[in-house]
């Protein structure tokens, strides 16, 4: 090798050695031991600030969300014949939402003299949900699938999906009233409570029996048509204490009244035979009437009327006779082990619906006849005497203020009977609270807390990120400014080391220079 190429292999290790040096420079080193000081140093700040985080974060959600957990919530069920079908116990359709009627919040705002201005805040403040069991909810989804299938019966079984809950849950959010948790609970509380007594009154339906009853004022009609309307009264009655009787299991008696069923029923038999039936023959027998002509035309339609009616229903009855003589009953053969077999027959349903409508149609030929036969006994009576005198019309007045106060007091007797009937047996537990509302302030504590986790442990996630993102950071800018200052000491030194180098080099060049002259 040359001395030439000697020289040229010296200066491309010093620029190699320099290239190397660059990249080291641009290395980026952290020590573990470096990034736990660090996370040291800032120990006491991560810990008072998560801290502080721990408390704003569930005073902040009790300052701004503490309302949406002014709830208070009760159970409440209704069981009775219908209401599964959504009915109410007089047939009627049943709205759940009458749990928040006008009238029983008003009731119940005076009751607990609260005032009435609460009323609309107390009723928008009220929702209710149907509880639904599984069974019913699977039964839903089953003929959903059914239905997403394109099945041909989809539609037919889709009929019997619907639900109609017995149970519901009723809420009350009372943050727009200004109560405390304790008024809020025992007005709620008292609320539905209420409702038991607009319930039976509303569906007791035997109250409207009395006051329509009672309505019709005796002393306008002529005396044989206030004789009439006192008979029907009393069959009204004694049919409406005749169904409440078919369906008492009991033996219900009347601890207001003392009255059984069966005693107020012989108590209107006894008005029909004894009292009516008196006042009826003295007002026959003795032509007692305001107007004689009147009374004549009156009965003259009244027998057309009732003839009309027979005859309508003796040809439903006519029709009933032939169809039930024609109709063939479900036959039933029964197999038994050893190959003998039996048959027997059994009605349906149509043929028991065409032997109760036959029933009917016979009451209604009987009572027709019966009652063109006393009419027209009074037709021929009127037409063959005198009119009463004034001491006879006297007396039947007499007669009709007593009849009518007995009545009266009969009408009270049954309504007040009824009405515990319907209370105690019958709408006993039509409606009930299962469980009534309750509240406490370690409930709404709970309930904040359980929302404000969510928040709360994401804010200290973001704290601890940043905590280990700073230290990290911090001792990383740390390191690398120490190993710089390291750095650059070792290039000043290494670049002193180059230039002696160089000098040197330069010398022994100038000497081989020299010495090649030579």
């Amino acid at each position: 090798m040359t001395k030439k190429e000697e020289r040229d292999e010296r200066y491309l290790n010093i620029m190699l050695k320099n290239g190397e040096e660059e990249e080291k420079e641009n290395e980026i080193i952290i020590s573990f031991s470096a990034f736990f000081v660090q996370l040291k140093r800032f120990l006491i700040f991560w810990i008072v600030l998560a801290i502080i985080i721990g408390l704003l974060v569930p005073v902040w959600k009790l300052l701004t969300i503490s309302d949406q957990y002014k709830n208070l919530t009760a159970l409440v069920s209704f069981n009775y014949d219908g209401v599964e079908e959504g009915k109410t116990p007089d047939g009627s359709s049943f709205d759940v939402t009458t749990l928040k009627n006008p009238a029983v919040i008003e009731t119940t705002l005076t009751e607990l003299n609260e005032p009435l201005t609460l009323l609309e805040s107390v009723r928008q403040g009220i929702s209710i949900e149907g509880v639904i069991p599984s069974n019913a909810i699977d039964k839903i989804t089953m003929y959903r699938s059914i239905y997403e299938q394109d099945n041909l019966n989809a539609g037919e079984k889709m009929l019997d999906v619907k639900y109609f809950p017995t149970q519901y849950k009723v809420t009350f959010n009372y943050s727009s009233t200004g109560l405390s948790g304790e008024k809020a609970v025992e007005l709620f509380n008292t609320l539905l409570e209420n409702y038991h007594t607009y319930f039976f009154e509303t569906y007791g339906f035997n109250q409207a029996l009395g006051s329509a009853v009672t309505a019709l004022d005796y002393t306008t009609y002529d005396y044989a048509q206030a004789v009439d309307v006192f008979s029907s009264t009393l069959t009204m009655l004694e049919d409406y204490i005749s169904n409440l009787s078919e369906d008492d299991t009991t033996r219900f008696r009347s601890t207001i009244t003392g009255y059984s069923f069966s005693d107020l029923s012989e108590s209107i038999d006894t008005i029909q035979n004894v009292d009516l039936d008196l006042i009826s023959s003295y007002v026959t027998v003795n032509n007692v009437t305001k107007d004689k002509d009147t009374q004549i035309d009156y009965y003259n339609y009244r027998i057309e009327t009732l003839t009309r009616q027979k005859v309508i229903a003796q040809e439903t009855l006519d029709e009933l006779n032939a169809s039930i003589e024609q109709y063939e009953k479900n036959t039933i053969i029964i197999y038994s082990e050893n190959q003998d077999t039996s048959e027997y027959t059994q009605a349906s349903a149509t043929y028991d619906d065409m032997f109760q409508r036959k029933i009917e149609a016979q009451k209604s030929v009987s009572s027709c006849t019966q009652q063109i036969d006393e009419l027209q006994k009074r037709v021929n009576t009127l037409k063959g005497r005198n009119s009463a005198s004034k001491d006879k019309i006297e007396k039947v007045e007499a007669d009709l203020v007593a009849l009518n106060e007995k009545v009266t007091d009969l009408l009270n007797k049954t309504n007040l009977t009824a009405n515990e009937y319907y209370e105690t047996v019958y709408l006993a537990n039509a409606y009930s609270v299962l469980v009534p509302a309750s509240s406490s302030a370690l409930r709404t504590t709970k309930s904040v807390m359980n929302s404000a986790t969510e928040p709360l442990l994401i804010g200290e996630a973001l704290l601890f990120v940043c905590y280990i993102g700073v230290a990290f950071v911090l001792s990383l800018i740390l390191e690398n400014k120490k190993r710089k200052l390291a750095q650059d000491a070792e290039n000043n030194a290494d670049e002193k080391s180059i230039e002696e180098t160089i000098t040197e080099e330069k010398k022994k060049v100038r000497i081989s220079t020299v010495n090649d002259e030579d």
